[in-house]
């Protein structure tokens, strides 16, 4: 009951806020700039890379869980499962969720299947649960926010999970925004220093 009321009281607050982040969402992000302690330029650099990285990582994730949603409602329906759509539009939900994922959705069906004698239909439901539902999430969303944020697929992977780790859910977000910002920061400060050096030897 504890957990329902956080979950509500959380929910309602982010929707408050976030009416008024989308009415002033430009007015505020214009001061932020202006108030960051760097070059217009440089802040303007660093605000257009942590918008890329929200939307792409959010994009992701819609993509992600939409593929693993269908997926999950093919393979429930090959083994002749009942509401297979409802059953992978959970699934889709469901794959917003750090670490267990879908399986929260397939694990049960299969033990499910396997206690109620029907063998190669729980098989089926565990293998593609593990071998690929499960490895969507590991495949894909490296690809799709890799690639429209320029961070190769490897530290999206490793950035994502251990954003999860730290943070929870909303480490999908925050994991590989930190590391974009970083490689963002970085790229900065070597092309002021290639600058400077150039104007030196000129």
């Amino acid at each position: 009951t504890g957990s329902v009321f956080s979950f509500v009281l959380a929910f309602g607050i982010a929707l408050y806020a976030g009416f008024f982040m989308l009415r002033d969402g430009r007015s505020m992000a214009d001061g932020l700039l202006r108030s960051l302690p760097f070059k217009r330029d440089i802040a303007d650099q660093l605000g257009q890379r942590f918008l890329t990285i929200v939307r792409a990582t959010i994009k992701g994730s819609v993509i992600v869980g939409l593929v693993q949603g269908a997926l999950g409602a093919i393979t429930f329906w090959i083994v002749g499962m009942p509401s297979v759509l409802l059953l992978g539009l959970l699934m889709a939900i469901a794959s917003l969720l750090p670490a267990i994922g879908p399986a929260i959705i397939w694990g049960p069906a299969a033990i499910y299947l396997l206690a109620t004698g029907a063998i190669w239909e729980g098989v089926v439901v565990l293998v593609s649960g593990i071998a690929v539902i499960g490895m969507v999430d590991n495949v894909l969303r490296p690809i799709l926010v890799g690639r429209d944020t320029g961070i190769p697929d490897w530290l999206i992977l490793v950035t994502t999970l251990g954003g999860i780790a730290m943070f929870g859910l909303s480490g999908i977000v925050i994991g590989p925004l930190i590391c974009g910002l970083f490689l963002a920061g970085w790229s900065i400060l070597r092309d002021q220093r290639e600058a400077e050096t150039a104007a030196l030897q000129a």
